[in-house]
């Protein structure tokens, strides 16, 4: 514990019918506007700022009594190093745990060597203010998760400790509904004899395709994503077709879900399936397209000329980490992949 920051003390008693382990006993009884989680209380414990009947507790399983009186003294969070900047954002939704935010194109996440400023956490320590009340001691956002710069659409991001922990269990099992709609080259089909000697390629239920691989970085290029079958980390893409364009099948529209979450993991393994991303500059790579094929020669110069991926995050699904309600939200195409589809249409 800091010895120059200021400190506060939580002071609450034990409720009946306790937990027969301390920490969980005090996780459960401490006030919720302390918005303290269960692994911010098991560093204080740790530390010796749980005093529980005017004694230190150090022992997490150690037992504790109904009527227990418990002092927990915490550090006040303190300001971030993090510069605030009044940035427009669209807030889908918000409360004083958590907020949604419909990211646009081009704004990145989080500040780094690149982009120092202008992001969305820059953009979300004006937003929210005083609203804040501190990630690990530290008043800033809690990222849990990030989509590209150049990729729109749905971010959860967390304004207290708990919800921060909370959130973060979820993506870490998995359990976050994620859902993209992508712009991509040819058509995903269980037909496809090609599809069938692509490793790690599969089709389920109604012409469902699976993407199971490992993802790790490239081996040349440290800015790529890479897919391998002996190291990285496990990943799961599945993909279906929306709609279709052009004769035969040029281009589809398909909705992309994660089992899990890896960097680049869509734009990856859509291209390893051989049906990379429209506008994709790292990996998608560009294909000759022609007008005879039933595309507009419009619509064949708005493709070419399409400045990034053609991905955005379209719905995001979770459990509310405080008030444990199921919340699920939907954002639409902005306006650059809108039109390019209404022009195929």
């Amino acid at each position: 514990m800091s010895l120059s920051a200021p400190l506060i003390t939580v002071e609450f008693t034990i409720a009946e019918n306790p937990p027969n382990r301390l920490d969980k006993a005090i996780a459960r009884d401490v006030p919720a506007d302390a918005n303290l989680s269960r692994s911010r209380l098991a560093k204080l414990i740790a530390d010796g700022s749980v005093v529980v009947n005017g004694k230190p507790a150090l022992d997490q399983k150690a037992k504790i009594a109904e009527g227990a009186s418990v002092v927990i003294t915490v550090e006040q969070p303190v300001d971030s190093h993090l510069v605030a900047e009044d940035i427009p954002l669209d807030i889908i939704f918000e409360d004083e745990h958590l907020v949604v935010i419909n990211k646009p194109v081009g704004m990145v996440v989080h500040p780094a060597p690149g982009s120092p400023s202008g992001t969305l956490v820059n953009a979300l320590m004006h937003h929210c203010g005083d609203s804040l009340s501190g990630i690990g001691g530290e008043k800033r956002p809690g990222i849990v998760h990030r989509i590209d710069k150049d990729t729109s659409g749905l971010l959860v991001v967390a304004k207290s400790d708990m919800a921060h922990q909370g959130l973060a269990k979820q993506f870490e099992k998995h359990t976050v509904e994620r859902k993209y709609t992508a712009l991509v080259y040819g058509m995903p089909d269980v037909m496809d004899p090609r599809l069938r000697g692509v490793k790690g390629v599969s089709f389920e239920g109604s012409n469902i395709m699976r993407i199971t691989t490992m993802l790790g970085r490239h081996k040349t290029d440290r800015q790529k994503q890479a897919v391998s079958f002996s190291e990285g980390r496990h990943a799961i893409t599945r993909a279906r077709v929306l709609e279709q364009y052009g004769l035969p099948h040029q281009l589809t529209l398909v909705e992309c879900w994660l089992e899990t979450g890896r960097t680049h993991q869509i734009r990856v393994h859509m291209t390893h399936a051989g049906h990379g991303l429209i506008g994709d500059q790292t990996y998608g790579g560009k294909r000759k397209l022609s007008h005879k094929a039933g595309i507009s020669e419009a619509s064949l110069e708005a493709i070419a000329a399409f400045p990034r991926q053609a991905l955005h995050a379209a719905v995001l699904g979770f459990v509310h980490p405080v008030t444990e309600e199921n919340i699920r939200f939907e954002a639409p195409l902005p306006s650059d992949m809108h039109d390019l589809i209404e022009g195929l249409r």
